[in-house]
Parts: structure tokens; sequence; C-alpha cells
């Protein structure tokens, strides 16, 4: 249908009376489409398949996640990358306390850069695959499924990522260095697919990634648009340097940590990092985390500027690190290692399971705080700590919270944890870094009180 047709339509529908009511109809409902931009219309799709109940909320682990590594790489394949994870994308297994493996996966495609000195520098472009899966609920005696659908958290990253997949790939000529696109599984675990794609899969070639660029929970563009780099000058110059340019928006640069992602793992790795997000939003972790939240106008306007911003990486000097102005306080002992990095892990009541220490200490001394239970809050809570060469628990931090009293009974719990046994690396004893995830989860009865559930 051409734009005239549809003015015609427009001018006859209020000449009969329809009025401001029947505009508003027409923005607001079916015929909203006619004003979407194919950006918009694609991200709509994007968001819509990622958040659907077909997928039940993505958890790591689960068909739902699979489902969308199957729907992401068919759409990077699409719109021209070379996708180099397989059909499944790039599994990898996470041991349970149940002797069992969770099994997740990354998806990983790229785009060549056309300069032959600089293509095989590379600049990583990520976003949160999972989230947090279902949850049941008995209400008057009837059991029902809710789905945290996670439509801004992250499907709203997925879908920028495949639309600047799609941009990267048809302004290839722009890019000197080669851009790699990863969709992280078992995100909400501890950052999981991140650390496994800079620490295994990619290990060999990390040394070659000059910066990296996260997208995570974009969805809400009105409420702010923001870039996060721990500080460095250099990623930050870059975002100075566009302000000289012509776009629609621009993020506020802020010196604080918006909230924990997957940008982390590449600190870790000693890269340089952009963390690019609208923030933290009223229907963060719940079940109205529903596409109908989102704004794809402002999205459409963030993407243009991320699609600058990551050709200007592409083509520009290497960032440094710069650790002396980092802000991450997990860099301010480079003795401390992973815990995944120890040739013998650091063990709880004789197990070298996080889960152990999960099941076996914190969720028997966890106490659900009385207010939160009346007022319905619940999320996962991860907790960062150092178990140090003594065995001791210390620098016990929350790295991603969900409301202030549910971040501190996390803390109060895990400070009070007994010893455990150090971890060793190359035959000696080692400080430790550990993450874990506290999850509180309530239970509605039919009489309307909230239970822990167990």
């Amino acid at each position: 249908m051409n734009s005239r047709l549809v003015t015609y339509i427009l001018a006859a529908v209020l000449l009969l009376g329809g009025g401001a009511s029947v505009s508003a109809q027409y923005r607001d409902g079916a015929l909203q489409s006619l004003y979407d931009s194919e950006t918009v219309a694609a991200m709509k799709e994007h968001v819509g398949y990622l958040a659907s109940a077909a997928l039940e909320g993505r958890k790591a682990g689960s068909e739902g996640e699979r489902l969308a590594a199957e729907y992401v790489t068919q759409v990077l394949e699409r719109y021209g990358t070379e996708v180099v994870s397989g059909r499944d994308g790039e599994v990898f297994g996470m041991a349970q306390a149940s002797g069992d493996t969770l099994t997740s996966r990354n998806v990983v495609a790229f785009v060549q850069g056309w300069d032959k000195s600089l293509r095989d520098r590379y600049i990583v472009v990520g976003a949160r695959l999972d989230n947090l899966g279902t949850a049941r609920l008995v209400q008057d005696g009837e059991s029902r499924e809710m789905i945290y659908a996670g439509a801004n958290g992250n499907a709203s990253g997925l879908a920028m990522l495949l639309e600047l997949a799609r941009m990267i790939a048809t302004n290839q000529i722009q890019c000197r260095r080669s851009v790699v696109f990863v969709a992280f599984g078992a995100s909400a675990l501890a950052n999981a697919g991140s650390w496994y794609f800079i620490n295994r899969s990619f290990a060999g070639q990390a040394g070659a990634v000059d910066a990296m660029v996260n997208l995570d929970m974009l969805g809400t563009g009105y409420a702010g648009f923001y870039g996060y780099s721990c500080s460095n000058a250099d990623m930050n110059s870059y975002a100075a340097r566009l302000r000289g340019t012509l776009q629609p928006v621009f993020p506020e640069i802020v010196a604080e940590e918006p909230y924990p992602s997957d940008h982390r793992s590449f600190y870790g790795a000693q890269i340089p990092s952009m963390f690019f997000t609208t923030g933290r939003y009223p229907e963060y972790n719940s079940w109205n985390d529903t596409p109908d939240i989102l704004d794809y106008e402002w999205m459409e306007r963030e993407l243009e500027y991320i699609f600058s911003y990551t050709v200007a990486l592409t083509s520009g000097e290497k960032p440094l690190f710069r650790p002396e102005k980092a802000a991450d306080s997990r860099r301010k002992d480079p003795t401390t290692v992973s815990y995944f990095e120890c040739d013998a892990r650091p063990t709880f009541l004789g197990s070298a399971m996080p889960e152990t220490f999960l099941r076996k200490w914190v969720y028997q001394y966890l106490r659900y705080p009385a207010e939160a239970v009346s007022e319905g809050v619940q999320g996962n809570v991860v907790v960062d700590f150092v178990i140090d060469e003594k065995g001791n628990v210390t620098e016990v931090e929350v790295t991603r919270g969900v409301d202030e009293r549910l971040d501190a009974e996390a803390l109060r719990v895990v400070k009070a944890s007994p010893s455990w046994k150090p971890g060793r690396k190359g035959g000696r004893k080692v400080r430790a870094r550990l993450s874990i995830t506290v999850e509180f989860r309530l239970e509605k009865k039919g009489s309307g009180k909230l239970k822990l559930k167990k």
C-alpha cells in the first residue's frame, strides 16, 4: 500500500467523524506497522520470537535457549555473516551439584575486514542469549506457569546485535578490522558464555581482540542511553570524536557500571570494552518484561550510533587497556585467579562444586526479608568472592543485584561462610575468585500470601 493511498484513507476516516480516537487507533493498532522502517520491523520480529512463550524464558541449558541460538544462527547467515559455531551454536558444559552437566552454547559469526594489515585483528560485539526461564505459582489451588520472557533483558540486545551484523556486513568496505558477533549463552550464570569464549574457544586469538562492545538491555532509550567503559580513556575518546558527527542520539558516558554483564569477562582478559545499555527498568527480571514495553524507534536511533561507534573502532588506532584507570575492583590484585583456572579447585565440605556451597550453606541460612516477601520481590543475586590462600572467604561483593534487601541478605550469608580448602595452581596455594547466583523465589498460595519456594 503506497503512502498516497494511506493518506486518502486517513482523510476519509476523519471526514466520516473518526476524529482523534480513530487516529490514535491507527497509530497504535495493527496499521502501526505502516510507520515502521525495515529496521524497526526486523527488530520487532526478532524480539517477538526470542521473547515468545515457545522459548519459555530461554533459561541456560534449556530447549528454549537452544531454539534462540538456532534462530540467531539462521538470521546471521541470512544477513551475510560467516557463522563458525554450527547450527546449534558452540556447545559447552557446566558441571552441576547433581552430577549432571548443564549444556549451554554460544553463537559466533564474523565479518572480515578489508585491510590486509588489520583484518586479523578483531572487534567483538556481544549480547546475552539466555534469561531466567519459568517459575510455577499456585493460586486458588490452581498451578500456573509464569514465563520470564526477557524482552528487554536481553532480546532487545540480541535484536540490536543481529541488525548491527546486517549493517556491518552491508558496509564491510568501511571496516578495516574484522568484527566478531557473539550471542553468549549462560550469561545469567556468572557470565559463563563470555568467559568460555575468551578463555577457551577463542583463547588462541584472544590477543588479537582489540576491543569489545557489549549490548545488554537496550529497549527503554526514552529513559536514558548509557555507555560504560570502566573509565577507559581510549574507549571514551571514540565516543568523544563521534560528538562532532551527525548522530540521531548520543549516550551518556558514565563512570559507574549500570550493572554487571558480559563485558566483565573481557576486562578480566585486559581487553578494552564499551557497554551500551538503557539501564535498569521497572520490569527488570519480572514476568512483565514483555515486547510491549520496548520503544523500537529509540532502539533504531541507538543502533545507528552503535554502528558508527563500532565502525570507528574497526578503523582507528588500537585502544589501550589502561588498567591504572580501571574502576573494577577485581583488577586490584593480579595474583587472584579464576576458580575455574585452578589445577585443584577450592573445596567446601569436601566438594569442588559451587552448588554444594549453595545447597549446604547459603540456602540453609538464607532468610527472605519479610518486606520483600510482602511486596513480591524476587530474582537472582550474583555474588563474587575470593577464597584466599588460607581458605577464608574475602572480598565479597554483589555484582548483579535485584533489590537492596535481597542483595544485603545474600552478602550476609556468603560473608559468614566457614573456611574452605584453598585452591592450588602450579603446585602452590592461590587466591581464587568465584561467582555464585543466589536465587530468591516466591510461591503464591491460594490465600494470597507469598511463600519462599523450596
